[in-house]
């Protein structure tokens, strides 16, 4: 009975249901900024998925404001043929477009946008693309804002022509009309800075001119409702120019929070797994109560319930969810039967690998990013197979053969997860603070997914014992993981449960990359060479994840899904 999947309305354009697809940058785009048949491929399958509303990743109204290599071109019409190709793609799956406009001013550099960067005033800002650099942009004369005025409402007019159903203005996370707002930002003394109302000025000014000039054309207005650092915006102020907004004809307020100078740390822009669900939420609820246009809220509500809760409690009139549709970009048709999702954990490994360089993908989903090579893709099919251990490795695979197979997990512990159940246990997960709350639940959304597909389990087989319980299968694939030498997993075990990786004096060790490497790889021993010589003549054997070869949870997890449809993704 819930309102998130029913229709809603942004402006003037109807929208299948509540959930929208937030920009992320991608690096799918070729150099110049066009879009690639990869690009089409990644953004359809979210639209294929369900999705309403998918808002393509930031494009910035002029070449200086570019903060991304390979990020998409909108200020040009070059551009056109490509984003045309990209809408079309998305209407014909039964999705609305969007396409954020956003300006990255001081949080540019030269050897990105191949000019010296502009913001409201020379105030240092670090930029890391691939590596750090601190750099001072150039202070925007009046007309110079004035030129990118024009830019602005040109890329929006750009945008109509190219077939967007609507386009989201970026005001947020320390880009150039966030840094407008933000008085550690905004040091002028003209019409531009000093009070809020100056300081909201600019952005403003824009959103009234494409009004303007295409009075029908929706826009999204997306802040930051609270900078979270001492001299940025708060929300007070965040309250009222969304108010401000809506009066200068914003169809939609789009409501984050956090900036690049955010304390204690810029990832609360992206909140991995150690923060709550909804984190913003409270934000977009106090806002929709002060505007009559619709509110999105975003930041952690990849839980279906959560989702759910934001809509039917009336909290926001949508929800943007981000990195849930690269874990699975069918969240929405999944949520809507009732199925299972593959879980987002909040790792941010998507954001952190893009950040250094890397196309856009997913730890837990290695399909993320290789939607166009996944047409000659094999799994197998009639056969019994028995998948060893339940782990993310042994999940997957079991998940992903489950149909057309006959799949049986066996595990010797009474319960699935595998090494999982301890990992956030350890200081830090990926590069983020661990939260064993996050990867349990993405393990029993696994076996959910599982048992919906007819995955038998059986518990408290141990097969090294009992070598007979792999009679009967025409394939046996092998997730046993690894162990510690020496004999030390027990006591690695029962030292995480104590709490020993939160010590302090052991918690900074694990900021080491050399002492995680020894303690996820060096320290550990492939199990898969032992266990194959359990399989019976006949019987085709894989060994997959960490039982082939020790590492991490992302290479484990794309081990698996390469066994599973075939090697021309080519994960390994």
């Amino acid at each position: 009975m819930t309102k998130l999947f029913s229709p809603g309305q942004i402006g003037g354009i109807e929208i299948r249901n509540r959930v929208v697809m937030p920009p992320m940058t991608t690096r799918f785009a070729d150099d110049e900024g066009k879009v690639t048949d990869t690009t089409i491929a990644y953004f359809r399958a979210r639209a294929a998925g369900g999705v309403g509303l998918v808002t393509v990743e930031m494009a910035s109204p002029e070449k200086v404001g570019r903060h991304r290599a390979r990020e998409l071109g909108i200020y040009d019409d070059r551009f056109l043929p490509g984003l045309e190709r990209l809408v079309e793609a998305l209407h014909g799956c039964g999705a609305r477009a969007s396409i954020q406009l956003g300006h990255g001013g001081g949080h540019t550099r030269m050897d990105i946008c191949g000019e010296a960067p502009i913001a409201p005033s020379a105030v240092p800002h670090f930029v890391y693309e691939v590596t750090g650099e601190t750099i001072v942009p150039l202070e925007m004369s009046r007309s110079r804002i004035a030129q990118t005025t024009e830019a602005f409402v040109d890329a929006a007019q750009r945008a109509r022509r190219a077939g967007f159903d609507m386009v989201e203005m970026h005001v947020a996370h320390g880009y150039l009309l966030s840094q407008f707002l933000c008085p550690a930002e905004n040091r002028r003394t003209d019409e531009f800075g000093g009070s809020f109302e100056n300081r909201a000025r600019f952005g403003l000014d824009i959103l009234r001119r494409v009004k303007a000039e295409m009075p029908d054309f929706p826009v999204v207005f997306r802040i930051s409702a609270d900078d979270l650092f001492p001299g940025g915006m708060p929300f007070e102020e965040g309250l009222q120019l969304a108010r401000w907004a809506e009066a200068a004809g914003a169809d939609a307020i789009h409501v984050t929070a956090g900036h690049y100078r955010s304390q204690p740390s810029a990832e609360i822009m992206i909140p991995p797994m150690a923060y709550p669900d909804g984190l913003f939420l409270d934000y977009a609820a106090r806002i929709k109560a002060s505007v009559s246009v619709p509110v999105i809220a975003v930041g952690r509500l990849g839980d279906p319930e959560a989702a759910k809760d934001a809509i039917d409690g009336g909290k926001a009139d949508f929800v943007a969810l981000g990195r849930p549709l690269l874990a699975d970009p069918d969240w929405v048709a999944k949520v809507q039967r009732g199925r299972a999702v593959r879980r987002c954990i909040a790792c941010n490994t998507c954001v952190d690998e893009m950040r250094g360089g890397h196309r856009l993908g997913c730890l837990v989903n290695p399909l993320t990013g290789h939607e166009a090579e996944c047409g000659g893709s094999q799994r197998p099919e009639g056969e019994r197979i028995c998948v060893v251990g339940s782990g993310p490795a042994g999940l997957s695979y079991a998940g992903l053969v489950a149909v057309g197979n006959r799949v049986t997990v066996l595990e010797r512990e009474p319960r699935a997860g595998g090494a999982f159940r301890y990992a956030g246990k350890a200081p830090l997960f990926q590069e983020v603070e661990a939260s064993q709350a996050s990867l349990d639940r993405f393990i029993a959304d696994l076996e959910r997914d599982c048992r919906d597909k007819g995955v038998a389990f059986r518990y408290g087989i141990d097969v090294t014992r009992d070598p007979g319980a792999l009679a009967g299968f025409d394939r046996v694939v092998f997730a046993t993981g690894a162990r510690y030498r020496h004999g030390l997993s027990g006591a690695v075990r029962w030292l995480l449960n104590a709490g020993w990786g939160r010590w302090p004096l052991i918690r900074p060790l694990f900021r080491s990359s050399a002492v995680r490497n020894w303690f996820y790889i060096r320290a550990r021993v492939a199990t898969g060479d032992g266990m194959s010589g359990l399989a019976q003549p006949g019987q085709t054997v894989i060994v997959i994840g960490d039982a082939r070869r020790a590492g991490k949870s992302k290479e484990a997890i794309a081990d698996a899904f390469d066994a599973a449809v075939g090697s021309a993704l080519q994960f390994r």
